[in-house]
């Protein structure tokens, strides 16, 4: 069986169509290249396995390039990265900005962003109040354990 041009856009627009459904923001890109392929195919006469063989390329190039700007881009190194790294908070001074207490979670800011963000909920063995300096002595999960400073 050969597939003619206008099949490969119907499929196209019927994966960017399904990816409305799909919220995985991954269907869009084999849509695109069946599109690529139609468009092709208006152009140059290709055979079933040339065909099946751009629209696998295509859509790989698409997944790859997707992934290689928009994974790596501005919007990831702006999360925290909290668990990445036990040691690069350990020993920093932060000021409390509410109250802790032992089985109350307090909320300290530091001077310069910690593991990418400049405030913390944060844990303590003793109550320490509002203004204090404390110091980082250990990461519970995704809470910082702190002592006075």
């Amino acid at each position: 069986m050969s597939f003619e041009w206008w099949h490969w856009i119907v499929l196209g627009i019927a994966l960017v169509i399904a990816e409305l459904a799909v919220p995985a923001f991954f269907i869009i890109w084999f849509g695109l290249g069946a599109l690529l392929v139609g468009l092709a195919m208006l152009a140059v006469p290709l055979g079933a396995t040339a065909q099946i063989g751009l629209w696998v390329v295509a859509s790989v190039a698409m997944v790859g390039l997707w992934f290689r700007v928009f994974k790596g881009g501005e919007y990831l190194r702006s999360r925290t990265r909290v668990g990445q790294s036990d040691g690069e908070p350990i020993g920093e001074i932060g000021l409390m900005t509410k109250p802790a207490e032992p089985f109350a979670r307090g909320r300290l800011r530091f001077q310069k962003p910690v593991l990418g963000a400049e405030e913390w909920e944060c844990v303590a063995d003793a109550p320490i109040a509002v203004g204090e300096r404390v110091r980082v002595v250990a990461i519970e999960g995704s809470f910082l354990k702190v002592v006075k400073a």
